[in-house]
């Protein structure tokens, strides 16, 4: 949907800015704001030619998601057994999955007033942060969207994203584990690509 390829791509950061000692909703907020600034700057050249578009987007979103955590998530059971290649190949493929499905709906984003990130509630740990945030629509409503972070040796990562109570990482894991158990990972991994 447009909504959870804008949410996703505006909710990560760029990898000029290193996020060792950002927390995730620093990450977040000058994301944003870096995103749509590039956005309204080349937003004509994105319209006609979306490949650079996902560039920026692949640019700023791989350094700061947990692109191998994700797949081992996606993967579920489906995982035991495979090699750390297999892992990395399928996490580069559902990556590229991510990017070419969700960049275009970027240019429907208009303005930074569009997302308001919410206080940190719950018990948030090293291990699993929520940053929620909201996202107005342009019907007047909004989405609500829940950030999914972890603390690395590299900082912190990003995860999952949730957007109207539909995680990324469960929907894949819906769709692709049960074909990988069927017909192997090495294969699914070519049909993603």
């Amino acid at each position: 949907s447009i909504t959870l390829g804008l949410c996703l791509s505006v909710g990560f950061p760029s990898s000029l800015m290193a996020n060792t000692a950002k927390d995730p909703i620093d990450i977040i907020e000058e994301t944003a704001n870096h995103i749509l600034n590039s956005l309204d700057s080349n937003r004509s050249a994105f319209t006609s030619n979306p490949d650079l578009l996902r560039d920026v987007v692949r640019k700023d979103l791989l350094p700061v998601l947990d692109q191998e955590y994700s797949a081992r998530l996606i993967l579920g059971k489906a995982s035991r057994g495979a090699s750390p290649e297999q892992i990395s190949a399928f996490a580069d493929a559902m990556s590229s999955v991510l990017i070419n499905r969700y960049s275009d709906g970027l240019l429907s984003f208009r303005s930074k007033d569009q997302i308001e990130i919410l206080p940190l509630k719950g018990n948030n740990t090293d291990k699993l942060t929520r940053v929620r945030t909201r996202i107005k629509l342009d019907n007047g409503g909004h989405a609500p969207v829940d950030y999914a972070f972890r603390k690395t040796a590299e900082g912190w990562k990003a995860f999952d994203v949730t957007v109207e109570g539909i995680s990324y990482v469960i929907t894949f894991r819906n769709q692709i584990a049960p074909r990988v158990e069927a017909d192997g990972i090495d294969k699914v991994t070519a049909d993603i690509v």
